[in-house]
């Protein structure tokens, strides 16, 4: 284990009961519960992506992730609105998609229903209240007041991600124990909610000092960091912690289909984009031939989360034949410095390579 006085900013590892102030980011569908338990167990905070969970499902998984094991742990969960889209929306989708499904031989027709991210409510907060995990994390804000203060007084810690100094200054005032800063290299989605203009998102190093600046609580640094190098930049513009997430998807425990593993290690060669065109939402992806086809932001799809159902069954054929065209590659644009490793084995080394440097100075 890690001698806890080695870090130079103890206020996360106090505040969340850690030894090493690294968090895997919780990343919905590529996640796993043994990507989870690896992590916690070394000192550092596990994460795991509820958005795409039953109530039962965060209950079993929470039984897999405490199996043997009494380290902290996070559970993660979405608080958009769930505004569907009209008639027209949808068929302004599905013009725009169609070229793309003849493409690949399919009837956008006959698309049913699919499987859509939630968002947090009662229901959940109770599963939350009886499974009582140490940590809640949520992204695109915060739930209503009283679900807040509910988990709090089952002494759960609550973070949030915030893109702005607006947005962290919000999280802060509503109750947020500690404030995920992501600058716009993270993979996967934007954390936005006060934000509405991607190309007015800012990167990690010019948002993080800011942010810390502005704030009270501890921050957690997030977006680009892949290396000792990153975390130390991150703890010298004071983070008191950092996210990782892009280089947990090349960790065997991570649900990472062969293809999107390709892809990642070919990452630094094709490049990542913002685009809305997965999900309504803006989120960060390798570049592939639907992106660069279409453009990555457009204006055609209806609202986060109902776009991903007319996607659905490009990327399914996509991946079936063997092609990333229209695959989802979440990944942050840090990927070409990742070394594949068990995800223990990683968190350890990254640990001991920052204390070799900070110890060094």
């Amino acid at each position: 284990m890690f001698d806890m006085h080695s870090w130079p900013d103890r206020r996360l590892l106090d505040l969340l009961k850690l030894e090493i102030p690294i968090i895997q980011a919780p990343m919905a569908g590529s996640d796993s519960v043994a990507l989870t338990r690896n992590v916690s167990s070394t000192g550092a905070l596990g994460s795991l992506a509820c958005a795409l969970l039953s109530p039962d499902d965060v209950r079993e998984a929470v039984r897999a992730i405490r199996h043997k094991m009494t380290c902290p742990f996070n559970l993660n969960f979405f608080c958009h609105t769930m505004e569907a889209p009209d008639t027209t929306a949808i068929e302004n989708w599905k013009n725009f998609l169609r070229p793309h499904y003849e493409r690949l031989g399919l009837d956008i027709e006959t698309v049913g229903e699919s499987r859509l991210r939630l968002p947090f409510n009662g229901e959940m907060c109770e599963v939350v209240e009886e499974v009582r995990p140490d940590v809640v994390s949520f992204h695109f804000g915060l739930p209503a007041p009283d679900l807040i203060e509910r988990l709090k007084r089952r002494d759960i810690k609550i973070l949030s991600s915030a893109t702005s100094v607006q947005e962290a200054k919000w999280l802060e005032s509503r109750g947020c124990d500690a404030i995920i800063a992501q600058g716009i290299e993270a993979g996967g989605h934007r954390a936005m909610f006060l934000e509405t203009n991607v190309a007015t998102q800012v990167g990690l190093f010019a948002l993080l000092p800011q942010v810390v600046d502005a704030v009270s609580v501890p921050v957690i640094a997030a977006g680009g960091i892949a290396d000792a190098r990153g975390v130390v930049a991150a703890f010298t513009l004071g983070a008191s912690g950092v996210q990782l997430g892009t280089a947990y998807l090349f960790c065997p425990e991570a649900k990472v289909a062969p293809l999107y593993r390709r892809a990642l290690e070919e990452a630094s060669h094709h490049g990542t984009a913002l685009t809305n065109l997965f999900s309504g939402r803006p989120a960060r992806s390798i570049l592939n031939r639907f992106l660069f086809g279409s453009g990555p932001m457009s204006g055609a799809p209806p609202a986060f989360p109902y776009a991903a159902t007319l996607v659905a069954p490009l990327r399914a054929a996509s991946e079936k034949a063997g092609s990333p065209d229209y695959m989802q590659l979440w990944a942050g644009q840090a990927a070409g410095l990742v070394k594949s490793m068990p995800a223990d084995q990683f968190t350890r080394q990254l640990a001991a390579d920052v204390l070799a440097v900070l110890h060094a100075r």
